[in-house]
């Protein structure tokens, strides 16, 4: 596994020393510059995961260092931590409105330095791999997710979410109303599993319109129930209203042949280990796809368990 990179731009050699030798000893590759202009070249060059930037250095200050790191998008992601001796409120808020992720106070001790490093890299991590629609995680953590249950032995139900007739309304609505098809569907199912699920339940959007929740299986019933209860509602705020009244919309296929697509309903498959052993995320996908199937060949918004022992 590559260790992270951590640019630390500071002109005092006594505090450049220090944090290097701290971050070092915690398995991270350190690099150093020792004013704004050699740390904004470093960043170019060295690409790290994490710059660590002193406000009082001359010249170019950590704040213009900083200004001038955000302009650029493709430092987007990079966090940045910006260090002072100042414990000044205004420097503080300065800081964060031009971009940076944190603020320590010098003098700081090693702990305190090592958490905030670690904790804003865990978040960068999180967002890097987040849906950038939605905002929930993808296929690695649902992966991750569901092995981890599955090695604890733990009792779950793994819910997978699509949508029906969502290819027709993204052609005839255009791809910005089928975005907020997509972002609508993952509010309800949140809102749903944060209201009859469990705390430590998950939640993942694997790509498009198919969505995961990691739950226990005294729980999936009724949060699929108020998931197609809130999305038969709510879906219809997304349609003109002549489409609502007829209850369909029109539309050509490949062919030129006019075809009748009814309002988007939510299809669900419920998958748990109740009654037999699962041994893998593939095997739960698998068995997910052909209960999903049954799913879809029924009208409207439906959910369906599978109940098989073997």
């Amino acid at each position: 596994m590559f260790k992270k990179k951590i640019l630390i731009i500071d002109d005092t050699e006594f505090m450049t020393k220090l944090i290097s030798d701290i971050l070092t000893a915690a398995d991270y590759d350190v690099v150093i510059a020792s004013n704004g202009m050699e740390g904004i070249q470093k960043v170019r060059e060295e690409k790290p995961d994490l710059v660590l930037l002193d406000v009082v250095m001359p010249g170019m200050d950590g704040f213009e260092v900083c200004k001038i790191l955000r302009e650029d998008e493709s430092n987007n992601l990079m966090p940045i931590i910006m260090l002072t001796a100042q414990d000044n409120e205004d420097d503080k808020l300065t800081g964060l409105e031009i971009g940076a992720d944190d603020y320590i106070i010098k003098p700081f001790n090693e702990r305190e330095l090592l958490s905030r490093v670690r904790n804003t890299l865990k978040r960068i991590d999180r967002n890097r791999r987040a849906n950038p629609l939605t905002g929930l995680q993808g296929n690695i953590e649902i992966q991750a997710e569901i092995n981890q249950r599955i090695a604890k032995r733990m009792l779950f139900a793994v819910i997978y979410g699509d949508l029906d007739n969502f290819k027709a309304y993204n052609d005839v609505y255009g791809f910005a109303s089928g975005d907020r098809a997509i972002k609508l569907t993952a509010d309800i199912i949140i809102d749903n599993v944060h209201n009859y699920g469990n705390r430590g339940d998950f939640i993942g959007h694997i790509g498009g319109d198919d969505f995961v929740i990691v739950t226990t299986p005294d729980k999936a019933e009724s949060i699929c129930k108020g998931i197609i209860n809130d999305f038969d509602e709510k879906i219809k705020s997304l349609y003109c209203d002549e489409d609502i009244q007829r209850g369909y919309i029109v539309t050509s296929n490949r062919q030129g042949q006019i075809m009748k697509f009814p309002i988007i309903s939510i299809s669900l498959a419920v998958v748990t280990n109740e009654f037999r052993e699962l041994i893998s995320h593939i095997q739960i996908a698998e068995i997910a796809a052909e209960i999903k199937k049954k799913a879809k060949s029924m009208p409207g918004s439906t959910f369906v368990k599978d109940r098989r022992k073997v």
